[in-house]
This record gives C-alpha cells, structure tokens and sequence, in this order.
C-alpha cells in the first residue's frame, strides 16, 4: 500500500481535491434562490449516522433539502423517499456541479476518508458545511478545513452534538466558574473497540454488494478489492485509511467537553501504548497520554490520560474514587481538580466529587439548544455556531496527533504545531496527510 508524502502542502491539497471535483474556486458566498426564505441544503450520505442527520433537518421549520447523494442505492433510495422533490446522486461531484446555483449550504455524513475532499469542494463554491464528526481524516485535512472556511467567512459546524447539551454546557460553566479549583488531570475514555487486532485481512476478494458503486465509495483512496465485513456498512472505522478509530471518532464527543471547558489549544506531545501495528487497521485497545500547556483553567502541568478498548473504563485514577455503590460509565470523563473533582459521563449530566459540591453553588439555568438548528439559523444570518471548523479543526487535530501515535507504540511525539510537524521523529510526518487517488 503506497504511504503518504511526509510534506503536503496547501497548493497540493487544493490542486488535490479541484482534480477531484473538476470545479473552479468561486469569491464569496452566492445564496441560492429561496423564495420561502428557507435554507437550500443538499446532503452527501444519506445512510448510517446520515439518516439521523436527515432526520434532525427534516425536523426543523426553515430548511428545504435540494439534493441527495450517497454511492449505496439503498440509502439513496430511503432518503429520497422522504423528499419526493429533491434530486439524487451517486456522484458527490455532479450533485455539486449540476445544483451549484440551488443550494446554499452541505451536510457531509461519509466515512472520514471523504470528509475533507467533500468539506473543500463544497467550500470553494461557497457554501455554507455541516460535517460529521471527526472534521477530517488527518491532521493536514483539519488544517486546510478551518483555513479554507476561515478565509471565505462561512458558517461551519462539526457534528458534535454533545456540545450543545445541557449537560455539556452546564459543566464548562461549573468548570470555568472556579468550582473544583484549577484542574492538573483529565482522564477520558470509552470502551468501544473500533480497531482490528488480526495480523492481516484475508487475502480472498468478495464480490461488491450489488447497490454499491464500489469506485466511488473507495474515492480519493487507494485502490483495493472488495471484502465483507470490512468496509461497508460501518466496519471502516476501524480501518487506517478510511477511520480514526475509537480514539479519533468517539473521541471528538468525548475530548470535547474538557477540551472546552478548559479552553485547551495544541497539545505538546503525544504517546500511545498498544499493540504493534499490523499495516491495516487502529488497534482495538489504546491508551494515550497527552501533556498541554497551562490556561487559566489548569495547574502549571495538565496530565491528559484517554482509554478505549480493554483499558476503559479506567480504574486506577490517583486522587479519584467513586463512592461505594457506583461504578465507572462506559464512556466518559474525569477532571481532578485542586477543590474536587468531577465526573461527566457521556451524554449525562455533571457530577462532583465530594458530592456536595456540586450542591454549593446555584445550578446554571440554560435553554435547550438544537446542534442542527443553531447551524440553520447561522447561515440564514441569526447567531453563531458552538462547533465551527476554526474549534472543531484543533480539536481533531488533538486527537488524530494520538491516532499518529498510536503507529509507534511508547514512542512520544513531541508536536509543533506551528510548522504542523512531529519534531522529534522524522518518520511519523508521513501520517499527517495522504496522497489523493483520482477517480
């Protein structure tokens, strides 16, 4: 399998993905018609975690979906169904070529893998993106993201939908608010294992399922054959060249409330200990360390732990223990601080340790927040975005710097983020970006 380069630079991602998408860079943002003063969006991938995200626009009043694309039949087939009206695709370049003038914005829900080719193509026409989460499949795609949407004032949202929950809110306030005291530790997991622990895939191909234009699915990715329970429906996420694994996926959900609360920029270093890579796939069980500057909301030294697999939910944490009768979630975090501590399980609410603290102070009174809707109302022209690509890029560059590290086990790779380089070992910058298949 061909590596990627060690340098990629911004002329070589854009002449990368304009190759791809056949388009020309377009100034500025050009609104569709809509004369019922609704957004004009198109989607690209309609299936799996897309089908909810149809689900979460369809709901809202001021949104008329224009296009549909997805490379399953079936999927395409399902969504079209519940938009009699809208225009449908295999092609995420003709979807974009043939409705540039009727859309104003992109909901992008593929594999990671064409996250960023998508993200950009879109952007250079102007339109507004929401993209699941992770952002992108790497660390140069993040960066070219946020540029990219920077640059051309668009309104951007990274599909962490936990951002915008109660619970998630009310704890970067608490947290902010001084209540446990400036924090020394986070410690994050989940025990989901998307990875792939046997020392290689099977050698025998199978046929591609008949809905499925293989080609396209595979897109700026090298070309391989065919193998069930691989790739398609959901199984890529364990793989390198197409996820980011529990680490890089679960992550972004489960990173970000610390991440935020504690107004967290790049990381300094990053080491992984799990198994040795077997050229494939994300080891199934990880744990990573990373080491962060200070802010306001963290001692001189901040010690970030993540665990996912069989090392989740940790249970030696110095400093924490929970009270007898409870048990550590599945999937969480906790942050150890010089008053107390607190515990946020995922899609929960916050809990502090001594439990009264949590008591001492007034509960914060927030109103309910749609992730989907607060991105509608800001390319209409209403309000800001909690997860723009500017917050969504560090964030996944964060965790994809660990992902990198996880290809060489106890080795810590110090990050300079300025010259986006692994400083201290040459070999692990080829993972920071790949090379683009044309297809």
């Amino acid at each position: 399998m061909k590596q990627p380069r060690s340098s990629f630079s911004r002329r070589d991602f854009l002449k990368a993905s304009s190759a791809l998408a056949g388009f020309s860079i377009l100034p500025g943002h050009v609104w569709a018609s809509s004369p019922n003063s609704k957004l004009q969006i198109a989607q690209v991938g309609v299936g799996g975690r897309g089908a909810g995200n149809l689900d979460a626009l369809l709901r809202l009043p001021n949104i008329q979906m224009v296009g549909f694309c997805d490379v399953d039949k079936n999927n395409l087939e399902k969504a079209a169904s519940l938009v009699p009206g809208a225009k449908n695709f295999r092609d995420y370049r003709e979807l974009l070529d043939k409705l540039d003038k009727d859309i104003d914005a992109v909901l992008i829900a593929t594999p990671d893998h064409m996250h960023g080719p998508i993200a950009l193509a879109a952007m250079e026409r102007g339109k507004h993106v929401y993209c699941e989460k992770p952002l992108a499949h790497n660390v140069v795609e993040n960066r070219k993201l946020n540029s990219e949407s920077e640059k051309r004032g668009l309104v951007t949202q990274l599909g962490i939908q936990v951002s915008s929950s109660i619970g998630q809110r009310m704890t970067v306030e608490y947290v902010r608010s001084g209540l446990i005291g400036k924090v020394s530790e986070v410690h994050v997991w989940s025990n989901k294992k998307w990875g792939r622990d046997e020392a290689a895939m099977p050698s025998i191909p199978n046929a591609v399922p008949y809905a499925l234009d293989w080609d396209l699915w595979l897109g700026i990715a090298q070309k391989r054959v065919y193998k069930d329970g691989y790739y398609h429906p959901g199984q890529w996420r364990k793989l390198t060249d197409f996820g980011t694994g529990t680490l890089g996926d679960m992550g972004v959900h489960i990173f970000d409330t610390p991440y935020r609360a504690l107004k967290l920029t790049d990381p300094l270093w990053a080491k992984s200990t799990c198994r040795e890579p077997n050229g494939f796939s994300h080891p199934e069980s990880n744990r990573v360390e990373y080491a962060f500057g200070s802010t306001n909301y963290t001692t001189k030294n901040l010690k970030w732990v993540w665990y996912d697999g069989d090392y989740a939910p940790p249970t030696d944490i110095p400093g924490f223990t929970l009270p007898e009768g409870y048990e550590m979630p599945a999937q969480g975090c906790i942050m150890i601080g010089e008053k107390g501590n607190l515990l946020m399980p995922h899609m929960s609410g916050p809990r502090t340790y001594p439990q009264e603290l949590i008591r001492s102070v007034p509960k914060p009174q927030l109103d309910p927040i749609d992730h989907h809707g607060e991105w509608i109302d800001a390319c209409l022209g209403e309000g800001k975005t909690r997860s723009p690509f500017s917050y969504g890029g560090p964030l996944c560059e964060t965790l994809q710097l660990g992902v990198v590290a996880s290809r060489f086990p106890e080795r810590q790779l110090k990050w300079n983020a300025k010259a986006t380089r692994v400083s201290n070992f040459r070999a692990a910058n080829q993972f920071l970006g790949r090379e683009y298949r044309v297809f």
